[in-house]
C-alpha cells in the first residue's frame, strides 16, 4: 500500500510539473521559435505599430541637425538614404583643466566642432562623443587621474570601445567611418583601430584617423596672426589656453565659468581677456572655421588615400 501511495504521489507531482511547462510552438521543430519580421524596426514590432516598420515614412519633418543622438531612427534612416554615408566618431574626454575650465572640456569643444565638420563635408553625421578616453593609469595613479574626477580607460579598453562603434556603424551601412579626437592621449589608439579594421574590411567601410584635427599649433598660429596674442607671450602655466577657451565658449560660455570670471576680474588666461563677448564669438567662429576647414581637407584625402 506505501508504494502505491508513493507512485501516485510522484504521479500527481509530475503532472503539476508539466502543467506547469510554457506551452511548446506547434509549427516546426520542438522548441524553434518562429523567424522575426524581417520588417521589425523602431524598437517594436511591425505586427504591433506601423510605426515599427522598416518602411514607414517619417510621420514629421526631420530637425536641422547632424547628431544622431539628437535624431529618430527614422530621421537617421532618410538622412542615410540622401547620401549622409560618413560617420565620424569624436573623442573627447574628462580631465582637470585647471580652475576655469570644465572636466569635460574636450567634449564641449568636440560639439562645435563636429557640427561645423560634418556640415562642411555635406555628406556626414556624428555620432554621439566618446567621453571616456585613457587619462593615465588607474592604479596606481598616474597622469590626470592625480586629480579627482578624472576618469580613464585602459588603452584596450578604449580599442574595445571604438570597435563595436565602429562594427554598428558598418552593420547599418555606413560607407565611410572617421576618426577625431581633441585630446593627445586618443590618438594612437584610435589610429590602431582604423587601421586594423581598414585592414579587416577592405576598406568597405573605409576607416580613417584624422591626426590634423588635432592641429592646436594652427589655432595658436591663427590667434596670433588675429592679434589676439603674441607669439612670445608668457602662459599662466595652466591645462588652458586662449584658444581651447573661446573654442569651448562657441558651445557654451559657462564652460569656461564665463558669467563668474567676468564677476570676479578673472576673465583672462595667458594675458587675453575673454571679458568681451562678441569679441569671444568673433574669434571663435574664427577658430572654428579654420579647424572644420583643415580637417575636412584632411577627411576628402583620407577617404581617398584609403581607396586606392
Amino acid at each position: 500500500m506505501r508504494r502505491i501511495i508513493a507512485c501516485l504521489c510522484l504521479s500527481f507531482a509530475l503532472a503539476g510539473s508539466l502543467s506547469a511547462q510554457p506551452p511548446q510552438p506547434t509549427g516546426g521543430q520542438r522548441g524553434e521559435r518562429p523567424p522575426a519580421d524581417p520588417r521589425n524596426a523602431g524598437g517594436g514590432n511591425c505586427s504591433a505599430n506601423p510605426y515599427n516598420c522598416v518602411d514607414t515614412p517619417n510621420p514629421l519633418t526631420p530637425p536641422d541637425t547632424v547628431w544622431m543622438e539628437d535624431m529618430t531612427w527614422m530621421d537617421v534612416r532618410d538622412a542615410v538614404k540622401r547620401g549622409k554615408t560618413t560617420v565620424i566618431v569624436s573623442t573627447g574626454g574628462i580631465e582637470p583643466n585647471g580652475p576655469w575650465l570644465a572636466l569635460g572640456k574636450h567634449n564641449f569643444v568636440l560639439k562645435t566642432n563636429c557640427d561645423a565638420i560634418a556640415r562642411k563635408l555635406g555628406n556626414a553625421l556624428c555620432a554621439p562623443i566618446v567621453p571616456f578616453v585613457p587619462e593615465g593609469s588607474i592604479e596606481p595613479k598616474s597622469s590626470h587621474m592625480l586629480t579627482v574626477g578624472t576618469i580613464s580607460l585602459e588603452e584596450s579598453t578604449f580599442e574595445a570601445l571604438l570597435t563595436d562603434i565602429a562594427r554598428s556603424y558598418r552593420a547599418h551601412g555606413f560607407e565611410n567611418i572617421v576618426f577625431i579626437g581633441d585630446s593627445g592621449g586618443n590618438q594612437e589608439g584610435m589610429k590602431a583601430v582604423a587601421e586594423k579594421l581598414n585592414t579587416q574590411w577592405s576598406a568597405r567601410p573605409a576607416v580613417v584617423h584624422v591626426p590634423e584635427y588635432y592641429a592646436y599649433n594652427t589655432v595658436a598660429k591663427l590667434l596670433v596672426d588675429l592679434g589676439v596674442t603674441r607669439a612670445d607671450a608668457k602662459t599662466d602655466g595652466l591645462h588652458d589656453d586662449p584658444g581651447i577657451a573661446l573654442n569651448m565658449f562657441m558651445t557654451d560660455p559657462n564652460s569656461i565659468r564665463w558669467d563668474a570670471r567676468v564677476k570676479a576680474g578673472k576673465a583672462t588666461i595667458d594675458g587675453v581677456s575673454l571679458a568681451d563677448k562678441n569679441r569671444n564669438l568673433e574669434v571663435g567662429r574664427k577658430i572654428v572655421e579654420m579647424r572644420a576647414s583643415n580637417t575636412v581637407a584632411a577627411i576628402k584625402k583620407a577617404l581617398a588615400d584609403r581607396r586606392k
